[in-house]
């Protein structure tokens, strides 16, 4: 593989005509100065295009929203013409949802509109930073190797610290289970036993995959045990560990969290969401339904924010599933998603007995939906069954 040197060329996928101009009013310096170089497209179509042509582009700087083909589906395609270019996505601020499949998707780093250029500037250096690194690791096939070693260790400290086991009390039992898009996934879940019988319950998702998602995994999990033995409340909890997440995230991750506290004494469930999947319950009968969303947004990006909390009472045989968008985001050969309605509509004709089987179930009808479709995302789920006090 050839060095790259500057001028680092940069494609800019973008369907506002202003955009041109400004870039190449604001990051004049940079041009002159020989490190950059701006190259424009209109939608993926045009971007695919120059992309073929010119083997020279480094960095794809690319809107969400556009005609012909959109930056999500653009993401899908850069890397079956150069797996080795970064890109970076342009999203309007708050925008999580499409944010976090971008990441899910591949992308390196995003920024918000309007666009910050001292921040686009960051990002840019960030970016080619790490592809410059990259570039050097696969340069040389020695380091290849001592990487993929690195690799597997990684992936083996990862599945490590998952729970294997886990607890079971008279008024409760749990299952869970994660199946990694890659040796090394962002996904984790945990289970702690709290002060006073109370019962700690975690699933999140870090945004990206590989070993920098393992590592912010990794961190993320141990400040959430750290914060819930010494919080009570779910929403204190989610607010500590933003914070702690905040201090020192030069890589701009983030992590979308559930972390819920159940009662077995009252079969109280309280929790909190971080920008997270809502919870869904399945009752003895095999109905389904949504929890309610809390409101709060992925943890890692914003310090000093507060979040809500809410509460319900279960009933004995009720389920609680909590799962990453790995679930509901599968998809099958024909690049259809897996989806909420088929997730709602797994036990219409069947009456769950065990949180085993519910979660065994869920990860089942996922995985038989995606078929021979590569798996572009890690697929976790926890289930977690009320008993009566009898049982």
């Amino acid at each position: 593989m050839t060095d790259i040197q500057p001028p680092y060329k940069i494609l800019v996928v973008d369907d506002e005509p202003d955009l041109q101009p400004l870039v190449q009013q604001r990051m004049r310096r940079y041009v002159r100065s020989g490190r950059y170089q701006f190259v424009f497209a209109h939608n993926g179509v045009e971007a695919l295009q120059c992309l073929r042509e010119d083997e020279e582009i480094v960095i794809v700087l690319s809107d969400i929203n556009m005609p012909k083909m959109d930056g999500l589906a653009l993401l899908d395609q850069i890397p079956k013409v150069n797996p080795n270019i970064r890109s970076v996505i342009i999203s309007a601020y708050g925008d999580m949802k499409n944010i976090r499949t971008a990441m899910n998707r591949g992308a390196f780093d995003f920024v918000t509109k309007p666009v910050d250029f001292d921040d686009l500037k960051l990002t840019i250096d960030r970016t080619l930073q790490q592809l410059l690194e990259w570039r050097d690791a696969l340069g040389a096939r020695d380091r290849l190797v001592a990487l993929q070693n690195e690799l597997n260790v990684a992936s083996q400290m990862q599945q490590s610290i998952l729970p294997k086991r886990f607890p079971k009390g008279a008024g409760y039992e749990v299952y869970a289970s994660m199946k990694p898009a890659r040796s090394v996934g962002g996904d984790f879940f945990d289970v702690m036993r709290l002060e006073g019988g109370l019962l700690g319950l975690a699933v999140a998702d870090v945004s990206d995959k590989g070993v920098p998602a393992a590592l912010f995994m990794m961190s993320s999990r141990t400040l959430l045990k750290g914060a819930a033995i010494g919080l009570g409340k779910p929403s204190e909890v989610l607010g500590e560990v933003n914070n702690l997440l905040c201090e020192d995230n030069e890589t701009a991750m983030f992590v979308t969290l559930i972390y819920a506290v159940y009662d077995p004494s009252t079969r109280m469930l309280t929790f909190a969401n971080g920008g997270h999947n809502p919870p869904v319950l399945v009752d003895a009968e095999g109905n389904t339904k949504r929890l309610p969303l809390t409101g709060g947004v992925a943890l890692g990006l914003v310090p000093d924010l507060e979040y809500a909390q809410t509460s319900i009472t279960l009933s004995p045989g009720d389920h609680v599933v909590l799962y990453t968008d790995g679930v509901t985001e599968a998809m099958n050969e024909d690049e259809e998603e897996y989806g909420m309605a088929r997730l709602e509509g797994l036990f219409a004709q069947s009456t769950p007995s065990s949180a085993r089987e519910v979660n065994e179930k869920v990860v089942g009808s996922v995985m038989e939906f995606a078929g021979d479709a590569a798996q572009s995302d890690d697929i976790t789920c926890m289930t977690m069954r009320a008993k009566g006090h009898d049982h």
